[in-house]
């Protein structure tokens, strides 16, 4: 059992890396539907997997100008909030409730996802960024890429709905911000999935002690998981540095309709 969950661990942490969502959206699944462990038990191994995989992608991209460390400090007010609301709320939600609402937030940030396969948030190198805006140098493409920021309060709403939807079920908010970054506001994908990665830690550590507190924490699943996920995220940092955009997009899509596809059958089984 231990050597499934560090396996599942790193496997989730290589995909949780790649695209800026931690990694709880895949080992909740593992551990909910293959092992059998209780949805909130799961949820709170998740969150520690969110943790490791925030500390190990932040880490390596620093100094990158990846992180857009002035934006994602004011979205993870918001998100704070909705993660410690989530956390107290989240032991009068049943597994059928919680299923469900994992599958339709899934399934519907892959179809956003889909329709953005060939857009990039990409202005004239020449221009400024703008308070909020950042630019880097893109290691697929080779050149500088300068963006702005654009409809500030929707990304504030979507911070605050994906503290909530980290808080309950353990996935780490990224399934919300980079999506919502990349697709309204004006965030290209790889910097919106650093800036991601540094914020779902935060929230994690904001929620992951209430259910600690409940008892809901099992030590030795925790632990493996978190091992797995280490291991996974440094490949993963790797691998997403050359990967082009598009497929990246694209295997984010891909595995979210897949997982919505399960939870939605688990919700009506």
């Amino acid at each position: 059992m231990v050597a499934g969950v560090i396996g599942a661990g790193a496997v989730a942490g290589c995909l949780g890396s790649l695209l800026g969502l931690g990694g709880g959206v895949f080992l909740v699944p593992f551990l909910n539907a293959g092992l059998g462990l209780d949805f909130k038990v799961a949820a709170a191994t998740g969150l520690m997997t969110v943790i490791a995989t925030s500390s190990v992608v932040s880490a390596g991209r620093a100094g990158r100008n990846l992180i857009n460390l002035r934006l994602g400090m004011l979205l993870e007010v918001a998100t704070t909030v909705g993660g410690l609301i989530a956390a107290f709320t989240v032991a009068y939600l049943s597994n059928h409730t919680l299923a469900l609402i994992f599958a339709v937030v899934t399934v519907a940030i892959a179809i956003l996802m889909l329709t953005r396969l060939d857009r990039r948030n990409v202005l004239d190198a020449s221009l400024e960024p703008g308070p909020l805006g950042g630019r880097f140098h893109d290691e697929d493409t080779g050149r500088e890429v300068v963006y702005q920021v654009r409809r500030l309060p929707l990304g504030m709403v979507a911070s605050f709905l994906a503290g909530y939807v980290s808080g309950t079920l353990g996935i780490g908010g990224g399934i919300l911000k980079v999506p919502v970054l990349n697709a309204w506001c004006g965030v290209p994908m790889r910097a919106a999935a650093a800036t991601s990665a540094l914020m779902i830690g935060v929230t994690a550590a904001a929620s992951a002690p209430q259910y600690f507190m409940r008892g809901e924490v099992n030590p030795p699943v925790a632990a493996a998981a978190v091992i797995g996920v280490l291991m996974g995220s440094q490949l993963g940092f790797h691998v997403g540095s050359r990967a082009p955009v598009k497929w990246l997009k694209l295997l984010m899509a891909v595995v979210l309709l897949a997982v919505s596809a399960f939870y939605f059958v688990k919700a009506f089984a």
